[in-house]
């Protein structure tokens, strides 16, 4: 079990990892990217069981994760690296030809950590629920997680998907909606209102709960542990977290902006400096 003063450091790490290998390629997504930096860290470091050293795309008898949102690819790679998947300098190699770190997780390049090519947004909760049948069938009794941005939820298949969930009671998977407020175009409100997802959620037979403070690293850990908690009463669960997009970079917050365009190097200078504290950059 880490500390909070632990799991922080490992934060702001993660974040210094982000801004620096979408300055590297001048091309990436960094504001989702560093609002969700609370939630991978979480995750990997206090909640998930998971063998690093042993990976293989099955995942028997351990937890998975799927990232939905794949365009945040920056923070899922960090946070592989430094849970132990592959080595912190392989994030050097972030969107470069041949590299198995591509813009947008993939498959075939077998990277350790990456059970799914993602990218084409609203197709991750499917998976999910797929692989957390999988888990049923074979009597595993551990945990499948997934996280979608809340632009992606304005995607058809999410809602066939979470009809067929809870339908089937497929009561071991988690899945979380990062509630930035923001997309590609605008804010998602502009963009395409789609009224209160909690309500939604719960008309579709999910278990939900609440997670206002999605940048704040014990209520982040205290909610998925209280998400665990949910899971085997017949029901899918969903955590709705609220995030800022860009957190922890004060120019690139609450912006639509930053959504997918890399900072230069006066910015990524500033950037780094606040967030100072590291534990051995690449």
């Amino acid at each position: 079990m880490a500390s909070t003063a632990e799991l922080e450091k490992i934060v702001t790490q993660v974040r210094r990892d982000i801004v620096r290998m979408v300055h590297a390629v001048n091309s990436g997504h960094p504001g989702g990217s560093l609002g969700c930096t609370e939630y991978f860290v979480s995750l990997y470091f206090e909640i998930m069981k998971h063998n690093p050293s042993k990976f293989n795309m099955n995942g028997n008898n351990e937890d998975l994760f799927f990232l939905s949102n794949g365009h945040i690819s920056p923070v899922f790679y960090s946070v592989l690296a430094h849970s132990g998947y592959f080595p912190v300098q392989e994030l050097s190699t972030f969107r470069k030809l041949n590299s198995r770190l591509q813009g947008h997780p993939t498959t075939h390049e077998h990277l350790p950590g990456v059970r799914v090519a993602s990218g084409s947004l609203g197709q991750g909760m499917s998976v999910a629920i797929g692989s957390a049948l999988a888990k049923k069938l074979n009597n595993d009794s551990t945990i499948v997680y997934s996280l979608h941005g809340d632009g992606e939820l304005q995607e058809g298949q999410i809602w066939e998907a979470a009809m067929y969930a809870s339908a089937k009671k497929v009561d071991n998977i988690i899945a979380t909606v990062d509630l930035n407020g923001q997309q590609i175009d605008g804010s998602t409100d502009a963009v395409l209102n789609m009224g209160s997802l909690k309500a939604k959620f719960e008309a579709f037979g999910w278990d939900v709960i609440d997670l206002e403070k999605g940048n704040d690293i014990s209520s982040v850990v205290a909610t998925l542990q209280k998400a665990k908690t949910h899971t085997g009463k017949g029901k899918p669960v969903i955590i709705l977290m609220k995030t800022e997009m860009g957190n922890g970079v004060d120019f690139m917050m609450g912006s639509h902006k930053w959504h997918g365009v890399a900072p230069n190097d006066e910015q990524l200078a500033q950037a780094l400096n606040q967030n100072a504290e590291t534990l051995g950059d690449y």
